[in-house]
């Protein structure tokens, strides 16, 4: 797929080349060069949480992707020892406590009558309240209900599950940790830990939280990603990029039809590791797909809600990042029975290949293999087969290289 020429011509007036933006993008997302897992998830902001589970979760990905080391049992003991903690942003997500006090924003609005997917009467509100203050931390099945109508799916939560998640929206319980995935709810006056601001930030506040938050986490941002699914904050925001770039603390440029806002001090880096990265569906350097497309020239869709017969590249692809270009998607699904972490799909762009001189190819087959073996570990797998591949030289290498790999260990 080739950029636009609007585009193209557009970046002329910004200080870098489209490349170098890519670079930044990736170094402040904390994929350059590893760290601790509180420095990670203050430097790109959240993690996201999702329950698909065919291979390791999503937020354990995006920690091991940047953390040093990483093992799932560091985030338990950062929520434990709340150091982070769980909340909205555009989905659910763990933050940094340091940001506790812009949470509140949010909180106010459901304490103000906004509900969350449901309508929850104020005396379930009490009583599933009560029970919590009595009884102490507990998951949703731990509350009796009685069902008095056939269930029509998702949608059809019990009352006390409905009244949990109004109450964790609203702010009056919290995730104290999760259980098998089922978030453990206690009062917030219990879990929240001492010390941490409660101050309900303004709207001015709240946006320019906002803003040098995905600045600090990107680089660069236009208001309507810095907004991105929360409701009415894109004006607010660009009111307050406005300001700030009157106020000469961030300089913008256009890109296409939008203004992006970046911070000077922010300079991208002269060169990029020779590594693939595999990332996952959520993962933030892609969650947005639009800036996906415009700043990587990548089209990519998470085919989990696909009808099977309709996807093109898996039900779990994960978009593969060589150097700083996307170069194609790999299908994945970890088989626990017999520990072999299963590559459904492996898709190599086309465009990326003709890019590629011999030398090049090799270098990318090399780096390939060794993201798959660490992704490989990291799932507690033993063992990868590859399935199928769109290139025909590519699928002979690298099963040939499973094959040995496995004869000899």
């Amino acid at each position: 797929m080739s950029v636009p020429k609007a585009t193209l011509s557009s970046l002329q007036t910004s200080p870098y080349s489209n490349q170098e933006w890519r670079r930044l993008n990736m170094q402040q997302q904390g994929l350059l060069q590893k760290s601790s897992l509180n420095k990670a998830i203050e430097n790109i902001a959240y993690v996201q949480i999702d329950s698909i589970s065919v291979v390791e979760r999503a937020h354990e990905h995006v920690l091991f992707n940047r953390v040093e080391g990483y093992k799932s049992e560091m985030l338990q003991h950062a929520v434990v020892n709340k150091q982070v903690f769980e909340y909205w942003t555009h989905a659910a997500a763990y933050l940094p406590i340091r940001d506790y006090r812009y949470s509140l924003f949010r909180k106010q609005h459901y304490l103000n009558g906004e509900s969350h997917y449901h309508t929850v009467s104020q005396s379930d509100l009490n009583k599933v309240k009560e029970r919590i203050k009595i009884d102490g931390p507990l998951k949703a099945k731990q509350f009796e209900h009685s069902k008095h109508k056939a269930s029509t799916g998702w949608w059809d939560w019990k009352p006390a599950k409905k009244a949990l998640e109004q109450l964790f929206m609203q702010g009056e319980v919290m995730a104290l940790r999760r259980d098998k995935f089922q978030k453990v709810y206690d009062l917030t006056e219990r879990v929240l830990p001492s010390g941490v601001d409660t101050n309900v930030p303004s709207e001015t506040e709240f946006a320019n939280y906002l803003i040098q938050r995905f600045i600090a986490a990107h680089g660069f941002a236009s208001a309507k990603q810095i907004a991105y699914l929360r409701k009415g904050c894109k004006a607010p925001v660009q009111k307050a990029l406005n300001e700030l770039h009157e106020a000469k603390q961030l300089n913008y440029f256009k890109w296409g039809d939008e203004q992006y806002y970046y911070d000077e001090s922010l300079t991208p880096p002269t060169s990029v590791p020779n590594k693939v990265y595999l990332l996952n569906p959520f993962d933030n350097l892609v969650i947005q797909r639009q800036r996906l497309r415009q700043c990587f020239d990548f089209e990519y869709q998470i085919e989990v809600y696909v009808p099977q017969v309709k996807r093109k590249f898996g039900y779990y692809s994960l978009p593969i990042l060589y150097k700083d270009r996307f170069v194609g998607r790999v299908d994945v699904k970890a088989d626990r029975q017999q520990n072999i972490l299963c590559l459904q799909y492996l898709s190599i762009e086309e465009d990326s290949l003709v890019k590629m001189n011999c030398d090049e190819s090799e270098k990318f087959l090399e780096a390939f293999l060794i993201a798959i073996d660490e992704y490989m570990v990291f799932n507690k797998c033993h063992s990868v087969v590859l399935k199928m591949c769109n290139h025909a030289r590519i699928y002979k290498h690298l099963t040939g290289y499973f094959k040995g790999r496995l004869l000899s260990d």
